[in-house]
């Protein structure tokens, strides 16, 4: 490995918009986020598919398996 060419990889900190606060190893030292594991809505369960169109409705209409000729 070349000497003197790499980036520092050094402790970092990794600060989300609700307060988490995240100690890692970077090349950044610090580094601010909108969402974490911590808040994101698909972790903490709060997350809620919203179909508004008919959309999947739509599709299994479309591509339904017709019953085969008796």
């Amino acid at each position: 490995m070349k000497k003197n060419i790499h980036p520092k990889y050094e402790e970092a900190t990794i600060t989300c918009a609700c307060g988490y606060v995240l100690k890692t190893r970077s090349t950044v030292k610090e580094m601010s986020v909108n969402t974490c594991a911590v808040c994101h809505p698909f972790f903490t369960g709060q997350a809620k598919y919203i179909d508004t169109e008919g959309r999947v409705d739509r599709f299994h209409r479309r591509y339904a398996v017709k019953p085969a000729n008796k």
